[in-house]
């Protein structure tokens, strides 16, 4: 077995460590290690005994835990199987990048959407911080007309008061609004968010390279 601790004292970068810890106050066991290389790892364990290496993995650190993520992602196993192991994953999120980066690779929801949709849903209804974050982010595979609506009720109804679960949703609000417009614009008109997350979902709107500057202005004259 690869001695992943050791390989990934070895791909580690100081300054990258210090950028890493300024984005993720209260995280204090970060390494310093890029998501390309931790991807690269991860292909090379999912070439060897990924079973064992799940099974005793390595450690707490934000790119161990990356590092697991990726592995649970990219490993062959039944549909069924992944989301018990993702179910075994989730409580170890404990910060941003680990629930992120996480939710991005977990691409068996582009392909057993209603199975995965089912799954997330005990999560959106979660009274814990990062298992809301996990639920909300996992809905960027369901940017569509179709799901929006259903997004929005959990939207309005979510009322957990930490800043990830809050700023998840107003990312999410700001990705729903590239993909469909209409409907976000008409939610941002009318829903029951605090005025935290609706002011950041405007302000991620008003950031977005993909929005245009006459609809960065009506969207503007939404603020509260």
């Amino acid at each position: 077995m690869l001695d992943i601790r050791t390989r990934l004292m070895e791909l580690a970068d100081e300054k990258y460590r210090a950028f890493s810890a300024s984005l993720t106050p209260g995280k204090d066991n970060i390494l310093g290690v890029r998501i390309p290389l931790l991807r690269k790892l991860a292909k090379e364990i999912l070439k060897n005994d990924w079973k064992g290496y799940l099974m005793n993995p390595c450690g707490n650190s934000m790119e161990e835990l990356i590092l697991q993520g990726f592995v649970i992602c990219g490993c062959k196993v039944s549909p069924e199987e992944k989301l018990r192991m993702v179910a075994d994953f989730v409580p170890k999120i404990d910060c941003w990048p680990v629930c992120d980066s996480f939710c991005s690779c977990l691409k068996l929801a582009d392909t057993h959407k209603e199975l995965v949709w089912d799954f997330i849903q005990p999560y959106l209804y979660s009274d814990r911080e990062y298992e809301i974050r996990f639920g909300v982010v996992m809905l960027l595979h369901y940017l569509s007309e179709e799901y929006a609506p259903l997004a929005f009720l959990h939207f309005n109804r979510i009322k957990h008061e930490g800043y990830y679960a809050r700023m998840a949703i107003a990312w999410l609000l700001s990705m729903y609004y590239v993909n469909c417009p209409e409907l976000t614009c008409e939610f941002l008109k009318n829903n029951n968010l605090d005025s935290f997350t609706h002011n950041k979902a405007i302000q991620k709107i008003i950031e977005s390279r993909r929005v245009s500057k006459a609809d960065k202005e009506m969207i503007k004259s939404l603020k509260r």
